[in-house]
């Protein structure tokens, strides 16, 4: 088949790889020239695990190009898919669809009988409906429909060829008909294709992060009660999490969500329920919201609480910037924030990342960055455990209590084992879990004089 796609961002250039490595004839729209001619070179514009090696085979082959001319996308293909953005309104935090309207309008000139707009941009409830309408009145003889995304950064490339199942929001058997035409290996595999309205189909994505975003914060409230009474919260989570009925996924208490799609997605859900008259349904999810905020808060406390009550003339080592791992996404990162809370409250900061520190170095010049983990804990006072990589887990904490000043170390992720910290003599507190001990026998780090951290080249 011959698709189009219409925004090259990050789910975009997941979704125009794929199709093409399955087999399709893709051609990629964006207006960003940059993006482009580096897509074009088999450059994606984001660090994801498995996209580069996608994106150069599809390239080489042929059967991905791209271009920034919606008149040879029109051309192109029959069936065009909108992965633009939707961000947040900063005032009242619906999702801003100007960008969804632009494409879907821009097409629409340029469209031919029978062809077929498929959104997966996320949007608020009546959205497809409404430029449903829309096109009807400019391109009556074209159809669209909705099909949501389900993308977890650091696993979009399996999610797009591996999904656990498509939804499609039709209004027509054609359209239908092709929507499943373009899945066909993925539902011969035996994945559920779910057919239903456009409605449902806008609903089934706002409605699953929401649920997710609220399990997240449950338990990290839990935490917060773990803290007030001496329980344990991962022993809580793992004994709720065996019950069939709640499964053990997304019961991580630690620093809680971020990115681009759990926070702005409820946000925009709750905007768009207030529209309808419904505030009252979701209004749980603001405090979903402000439990997931607080979590930042907790994690500052904790920190200033290791290091006597203050932060003044403090150094502090940050291992994360991503929002998450295995990916270099610093948008509403966790991390960055507590990082940049800690730095306002007088400490001296310096983040390490695997993959973000460029991304996060442009987002906030004010903070310092080091390109490995010693060189970001040089003469530390604590260090603060804010993102999960796998890189973080394998770290030696003996060898790295030679480098600090104070082997305070924060796990604001629950994923370091304390127990081989704290033999190798540091001082461990993580979210949830006052009952964890002090260290055994004391391994100081070197006492280096004075507060500053050393430059950098």
């Amino acid at each position: 088949m011959r698709l189009t796609v219409i925004g090259t961002g990050y789910v975009g250039a997941v979704h125009a790889a794929c199709m093409a490595d399955i087999g399709h004839d893709v051609l990629g729209v964006d207006l960003d020239e940059e993006r482009i001619a580096a897509l074009g070179r088999g450059h994606p514009p984001l660090y994801e695990p498995g996209l580069s090696e996608i994106l150069v085979r599809t390239v080489d082959s042929g059967r991905l190009r791209f271009t920034t001319s919606l008149d040879e996308a029109a051309r192109f293909g029959d069936t065009h898919f909108v992965c633009v953005g939707t961000p947040q309104d900063p005032v009242s935090g619906a999702a801003d669809l100007r960008y969804v309207e632009a494409a879907v309008d821009g097409l629409a000139v340029r469209l031919r009988k029978g062809d077929l707009i498929v959104g997966k941009s996320t949007v608020p409830v009546g959205t497809a409906a409404r430029l449903a309408g829309r096109l009807s009145a400019t391109a009556p003889d074209a159809d669209l429909a909705w099909n949501p995304e389900f993308l977890r950064e650091g696993c979009a490339v399996q999610d797009t060829l591996r999904p656990e199942r498509l939804v499609a929001g039709v209004r027509s058997p054609a359209a239908d008909a092709r929507l499943r035409a373009v899945y066909a290996p993925m539902v011969r595999a035996g994945v559920p294709f779910i057919s239903t309205d456009l409605a449902t189909a806008e609903l089934v994505k706002m409605a699953s992060n929401s649920f997710l975003a609220a399990k997240i914060s449950f338990i990290n409230a839990m935490a917060e009660i773990c803290d007030a009474t001496g329980a344990d919260v991962l022993t809580l989570a793992d004994a709720i999490g065996r019950d069939s009925r709640i499964g053990p996924r997304f019961l991580a208490p630690g620093l809680g969500f971020g990115g681009s799609c759990l926070p702005k997605d409820i946000r925009a859900f709750t905007a768009r329920a207030e529209e309808l008259g419904l505030g009252e349904s979701v209004a749980f999810l603001r405090q979903v919201d402000e439990i997931n905020t607080r979590q930042r808060r907790r994690a500052v406390a904790a920190a200033r609480r290791l290091l006597g009550g203050s932060f003044e003339d403090r150094n502090v080592a940050v291992l994360g910037a991503a929002f998450k791992p295995l990916s270099d996404d610093i948008r509403d990162s966790p991390a960055l924030a507590v990082a940049d809370a800690v730095q306002r409250l007088g400490a001296q900061v310096r983040v390490h990342d695997p993959e973000a520190v460029d991304n996060a170095r442009t987002a906030f010049p004010s903070l310092q960055f080091a390109l490995e983990v010693t060189k970001a804990c040089e003469q530390a006072d604590v260090v603060l455990h804010l993102t999960e990589w796998p890189q973080y887990r394998e770290i030696d904490p003996g060898a790295l209590s030679t480098v600090v000043r104070t082997p305070n170390v924060l796990d604001a992720r629950n994923a370091l084992d304390p127990a081989v910290w704290q033999a190798a003599g540091w001082t461990l507190r993580a979210l949830g879990r006052p009952g964890l001990g002090r260290p055994g026998p004391s391994r100081p780090g070197p006492a280096l004089p004075g507060p500053g951290l050393p430059a950098l080249d």
